[in-house]
């Protein structure tokens, strides 16, 4: 069965990594997107992901995951080379509300980490339901190259004028024509 798309607002959310290795980079360079209330819990952690996490101040415990560490979590990343502490993680996660990501391993998956593009408020995601993450990205790459450069000043625009005009057809009617119109001159 395939993964059900959403996108979370991680406002307040509380984020817990587990691993601090190549892998765990890559989930750390996706989460700081969106949001930096991350913690890292590691034995070892390599120096690129130690320089990244410095940049973005955010804290990282060098020592192994104890059972518990989840707990005050809404969503914890597991991102180590031991499956058996993969699957431990996810059994201590069910009898809470804790979401989790089990890298690699889609059978201890809440939800998985999609190949995205963003400009600004524009988000897209690209999943293959975790059966060839290559493939998703390189289709995301191919998607890359047809957004308009400027697609972020036009939606930091587009942003400003819902704000000021009043619900209804008439403003569902210009936002439809003004995004037609930005698609055609990008087109031409």
């Amino acid at each position: 069965m395939s993964f059900f798309p959403s996108y979370l607002n991680l406002k307040d959310k509380k984020i817990l990594l587990i691993g601090g290795g190549y892998i765990a980079l890559e989930k750390l360079e996706k989460l700081v997107d969106f949001t930096t209330e991350i913690k890292v819990i590691t034995k070892e952690v390599s120096d690129d992901f130690l320089e990244f996490a410095t940049r973005y101040n955010i804290e990282i415990e060098k020592r192994a995951y104890r059972k518990g560490d989840i707990d005050g979590y809404n969503i914890v990343i597991v991102a180590t080379d031991t499956k058996e502490l993969h699957k431990e993680i996810y059994q201590e996660s069910r009898s809470s509300r804790v979401l989790v990501n089990s890298v690699d391993n889609t059978a201890y998956c809440d939800f998985i980490f999609p190949s995205y593009i963003k400009q600004g408020d524009l988000t897209i995601s690209i999943s293959t339901s975790g059966a060839s993450p290559a493939m998703a990205k390189r289709i995301r790459i191919y998607i890359e190259k047809l957004i308009p450069s400027n697609i972020g000043e036009f939606l930091k625009e587009m942003k400003s004028l819902r704000k000021s005009m009043p619900k209804g057809k008439e403003r569902m009617k210009f936002f439809e024509e003004k995004s037609d119109k930005f698609i055609k001159d990008y087109l031409s």
